[in-house]
């Protein structure tokens, strides 16, 4: 438990203490799918769901949500984020739509969380909005794909050990 940072020596978990890191400019990229029926995914891209917008629903509840990550995630410290913004896409080779969610701060500790977070909930919004249509969606895999930023950083998925060290 030596490597979990936010478990102690006699394996209580506690919040970490970032008051002595540097702070910078840290970015992180989530990004998550919502698998379904093609007529479904043409449904939402012709505007035609019975709730309304889906996608800018979902890009609104994606934005909240990163704001509340502290709020859902237990030892996430609060954090002043400077930007979130989340590009929902249609991929008909899903089919069905690839959200991406990248968040930002100047600060002692990354948004990893705040990216995944506002990833997922607009994915699981697509799926509320869409669900009395097409009740056998998939959501995922949702993942981060990139950061930068901190003592580790610049990582990429698929390119192993973050580097840099800003």
């Amino acid at each position: 438990m030596a490597n979990l940072t936010h478990i102690n020596e006699t394996g209580e978990a506690h919040m970490v203490d970032v008051g002595d890191k540097e702070t910078t400019s840290r970015i992180a990229i989530a990004e998550g799918q919502v698998k379904m029926q093609s007529e479904t995914m043409d449904m939402i891209r012709s505007g035609n769901a019975k709730k309304g917008d889906v996608i800018a629903t979902a890009r609104i509840a994606g934005i909240m949500a990163a704001k509340k990550t502290p709020d859902l995630i237990p030892l996430c410290h609060p954090i002043e984020i400077s930007k979130i913004t989340l590009d929902i896409q249609p991929d008909s080779s899903l089919p069905g739509y690839t959200v991406r969610a990248t968040t930002k701060v100047e600060g002692r500790t990354g948004v990893e969380m705040e990216a995944l977070t506002a990833c997922s909930v607009a994915c699981l919004t697509i799926y509320d909005m869409a669900k009395a249509v097409d009740r056998g969606m998939e959501i995922g895999p949702v993942k981060l794909v990139e950061k930068s930023g901190g003592k580790s950083g610049h990582w990429k998925a698929g390119e192993g050990k973050a580097t840099d060290g800003t």
